[in-house]
């Protein structure tokens, strides 16, 4: 099978094309490698994922609609698309909004016509946010909650991809499903996501700024458990009557205190964490939390890494990645 995987160069896609190299497939990934942040660990991942006889790295970006059609049309066996590039990062909406509409917006419908001109094309799965749910104060959030007020642009863009993407499947039938990630963390992880930014500062003596005054609930998902979502739901394209698509929440099901995430970053660092309390962030909300019986009953589906686990393996990559030396 030929996969074609955008966003490969950066966290999710990199793990999710090592696992699908791992499996025997074909992977094409595409990447603008941007610096949005440090281009080097961009590379990185990219450099491992080349040493792998079954991959090919395309540096281009998807909103080039002319590069990426003359991609699709040039590799007519690609069966799957997992679409994982865009703009990310809720508080950087607030400074260039423009980057998440020309990325999420333009970007994923240049990927959507991408599925019209790929005939033999069996799935298209796409990346979503937890975002989608705004200020939404019922948790867990489910599949089924309204998702009609977004709070940030980055929101809105993720919204709108769903939207698009079920008005292609209705028109065209493209089989696609949208994945709403809950607070991914891990190793090969995002230096603007808080597990990095608060490892990074503990490690310089530096103090983390906690917004609502640490009164703050995430649902952290481990990387291996998203890589393990997203390949079981590429393997079962929606059918049926009406529209050939649907969404699903990833997530750990369970939503931890900020607070205690960051004493076990301090635990699995050997250092105590100088904090900043700061009110709420603009465009921020309080709590996440997934319901993912959906995924569950449909793909059995189960996270396996609490943040216990997870935490520590994400500090012995840094620390080796960074070279850091622990007692």
């Amino acid at each position: 099978m030929t996969v074609l995987v955008t966003g490969a160069a950066g966290f999710i896609g990199y793990h999710v094309s090592e696992a699908l190299l791992a499996r025997g497939e074909h992977v094409i990934g595409v990447d603008v490698l941007n610096d949005y942040y440090d281009v080097n660990l961009k590379k990185a991942r990219r450099d491992r994922l080349l040493a792998q006889p079954n991959f090919e790295f395309v540096q281009e970006d998807i909103v080039n609609r002319d590069a990426m059609f003359a991609l699709s049309d040039a590799n007519p066996d690609v069966s799957l698309i997992i679409h994982l590039a865009a703009q990310a990062g809720v508080r950087y909406s607030l400074e260039d909004p423009f980057a998440y509409i020309e990325s999420n917006v333009i970007g994923h419908l240049v990927m959507l016509e991408m599925c019209r001109r790929i005939e033999g094309l069996e799935h298209f799965v796409y990346a979503s946010s937890s975002s989608v749910y705004g200020g939404n104060t019922k948790l867990p959030f489910s599949v089924e909650d309204p998702t009609d007020t977004p709070v940030s642009i980055y929101a809105a863009t993720k919204k709108a991809d769903e939207l698009m993407s079920h008005s292609y499947s209705h028109l065209f039938g493209i089989p696609a499903t949208g994945l709403r990630f809950f607070t991914v963390y891990g190793p090969w992880g995002r230096p603007d996501m808080a597990a990095y930014i608060f490892l990074r500062k503990i490690m310089a003596n530096k103090p983390i700024s906690v917004f609502n005054n640490g009164d703050m609930m995430r649902d952290f998902t481990y990387i291996d458990d998203i890589v393990k979502g997203i390949l079981a739901v590429a393997g079962g394209p929606p059918s049926g009557d009406g529209a050939p698509h649907r969404v699903y929440n990833i997530g750990n099901n369970n939503s931890e205190p900020l607070m205690r995430f960051i004493g076990l970053i301090e635990e699995a660092a050997g250092k105590k964490a100088k904090i900043d309390f700061k009110p709420m962030q603009p465009g921020d909300v309080r709590a996440t939390y997934a319901d993912i019986t959906a995924i569950q009953k449909d793909f059995g589906f189960e996270p396996s890494t609490p943040i216990d686990n997870g935490i520590p393996n994400f500090v012995d990559w840094y620390c080796e990645y960074h070279g850091i030396g622990r007692n």
